[in-house]
């Protein structure tokens, strides 16, 4: 069997990602496609944690527009990726993959509260282990949960799947046709430059754990595996 070269990963879902072309709700063959791709990456053997997003049933910025308490709108926000989470789950159980969705905003009825070592026992089982409700904190972005359970749970690497962009640019590959595709970049120059990869906070929170983190298009079939594979697609973000 081939190696794979992570041991551990942690897999970055946006809430786009499970929309499809619509940009918002849940399309049930983007989310099959996702389970099948993360079902060939389990059997490899690697351990698999997934942080999905929320902007496909809530965005906080329609909080703001409406005039609504940043918190509360957080809040909204964390209960979208819990609703993401179960719809993962299922579709993954329903082709032979152990799940188990924890969330930081307990709610025992629906998951398991976010234990970190239980989590790490989850994952030397090889179970898929979800992490749901963000950090459980206001004024956190999705990209910090899966930067700070990245550390946490000493993953290899954060695997960023995008659905709009298949690495990372030095400008705006849909307005900038001259924009610079990169193969390595370091964080310091992403916080420098201003790239948008994540938010300053979980690029800070990556370069300081000096966690790696590959951004990669999720809308090629197998690129999950390719991506833990070692294949030369997207961009590789490093600390060093």
């Amino acid at each position: 069997m081939t190696t794979a070269r992570y041991r551990r990963i942690v897999l970055k879902l946006s809430g786009e990602a499970l929309s499809g072309k619509e940009g918002f709700g849940l399309e049930p063959t983007i989310i099959q496609s996702i389970s099948q791709q993360v079902k060939e990456v389990a059997e490899l053997g690697v351990e698999v944690a997934v942080v999905v997003g929320g902007g496909n049933i809530w965005r906080g910025k329609v909080g703001s527009e409406m005039g609504m308490d940043r918190a509360n709108a957080d809040y909204m926000g964390m209960l979208a990726t819990v609703m993401n989470s179960l719809a993962l789950q299922d579709s993954l159980e329903n082709i032979g993959i152990q799940t188990r969705v924890q969330t930081s905003i307990e709610m025992r009825q629906v998951a398991e509260p976010y234990i970190r070592r239980k989590a790490i026992r989850h994952l030397e089982k090889k179970r898929v282990v979800i992490f749901a409700a963000g950090t459980g904190n206001p004024y956190f972005s999705t990209d910090t949960t899966a930067a700070l359970r990245a550390a946490e749970i000493e993953a290899d690497v954060i695997l960023m799947a995008k659905n709009n962009v298949d690495g990372v640019y030095s400008d705006d590959p849909k307005v900038n046709v001259e924009a610079k595709k990169y193969d390595k970049i370091s964080y310091l120059d992403v916080l420098n430059e201003g790239l948008g990869v994540m938010d300053s906070t979980a690029s800070s929170l990556c370069m300081d754990n000096d966690i790696d983190l590959l951004v990669f298009s999720i809308t090629e079939e197998g690129n999950i595996k390719k991506a833990v594979m070692g294949e030369n697609i997207g961009t590789i973000v490093r600390g060093k």
